[in-house]
């Protein structure tokens, strides 16, 4: 992710070289609000993955406790 942020930073410090008639305000204000986005998308990413995660996890709790249930009731009969 950080990778990404970094291109995105160096995007934006293009951008702001080649817009000559931005002053040097501006022009930082719009690099921050770049980073900012790329930021605010490498977090929903992240959140998205543990999300997925969690999922997988529970899915996978699931699974095996549906074994297990299995495996007694079997040994009990």
């Amino acid at each position: 992710m950080k990778k990404v942020l970094f291109v995105f930073a160096i995007a934006a410090a293009f951008a702001a070289c080649n817009n000559g008639g931005e002053t040097s305000a501006a022009a930082a204000d719009s690099a921050k609000a770049t980073i900012d986005s790329a930021a605010a998308a490498a977090t929903a990413t992240v959140d998205s993955a543990k999300a997925t995660v969690d999922s997988t996890a529970a899915a996978a709790k699931a699974t095996v406790d549906s074994a297990a249930k299995k495996v007694d009731s079997a040994a009990k009969h």
